[in-house]
């Protein structure tokens, strides 16, 4: 038997394992410019349609497509409390780039106010995003996060940042005096739950975004730009360019709850 024919049967289960890794992997081990193109088509906006009023959409923040694609996880104080059902307004949320965005009905089906996170149903299904294991986030992890930075303002067109997983700590500052302390902060006391600390700048219209791993594309959490950073940040009198996220583990608990 030639050397070449010894070696041939090696050679061939290396490359099927190879190709069952990277199928099995969805993305991974893509370069970040392959990951955005695979994320970008799963992350919405997240607002109110109204087919009469001017503008007739309102954008609130973020939101991305997980599941079954017909489910969309958003931060909690991105929904609106109120829509003006007299007037035909609906809570929507909206896919696509620019001018070709689609507008899709949405309504609430699962929420976690403590964690500040609400679970959306749509009709139409889009491109689902995988999620990571619960626990699997580590200090240190290449991170990037996809959304609508200062909403509509810049238009629909997804941006993305990166950075990493610089810490992870408890949501609210362990010894705070009782001068800075807030109706909010308490509560966060009373409930701890870590969040993870980012090294990269998210803005309001990003609540709601994915946090996603560089090399896989998968969910490692949601970020919150608003609430978590009034709690961690209350006795910073010029808030820092951290963002914070919530863990991917309380995305797992929301969609427990949603009707089978």
């Amino acid at each position: 038997m030639g050397l070449a024919n010894c070696w041939t049967p090696w050679v061939l289960g290396l490359l099927s394992l190879c190709l069952g890794t990277m199928l099995s992997g969805g993305v991974l081990g893509a370069g970040l410019p392959d990951i955005i193109d695979h994320v970008r088509p799963s992350v919405v906006a997240v607002g109110t349609f109204q087919p009469s009023g001017s503008p007739r959409q309102q954008f609130k923040g973020t939101g991305f497509v997980v599941g079954n694609g017909h489910l969309v996880v958003t931060n909690h104080h991105v929904v609106p409390s109120e829509i003006d059902e007299a007037k035909k307004e609906q809570l929507a949320v909206f896919s696509g780039r620019g001018r070709q965005a689609r507008v899709h009905p949405a309504k609430v089906i699962a929420d976690d106010p403590v964690h500040d996170l609400t679970l959306l149903y749509i009709s139409v299904p889009l491109p689902a995003l995988s999620l990571a294991d619960g626990d699997g986030v580590r200090e240190g992890t290449e991170i990037a996060f996809t959304g609508f930075p200062i909403g509509m303002a810049l238009g629909l067109y997804p941006v993305t940042h990166r950075g990493i997983v610089s810490a992870i700590s408890p949501m609210a500052p362990p010894q705070l005096g009782s001068r800075v302390l807030t109706a909010k902060m308490i509560r966060a006391m009373r409930d701890p739950y870590d969040v993870l600390q980012l090294d990269a700048t998210a803005y309001p219209g990003n609540s709601g975004s994915p946090v996603y791993d560089q090399a896989s594309g998968r969910v490692l959490g949601v970020i919150n730009s608003v609430l978590i950073k009034e709690t961690k940040e209350a006795v910073i009198e010029k808030p820092s360019g951290i963002s914070y996220a919530i863990p991917v583990r309380f995305i797992h608990e929301l969609l427990k709850q949603a009707p089978q």
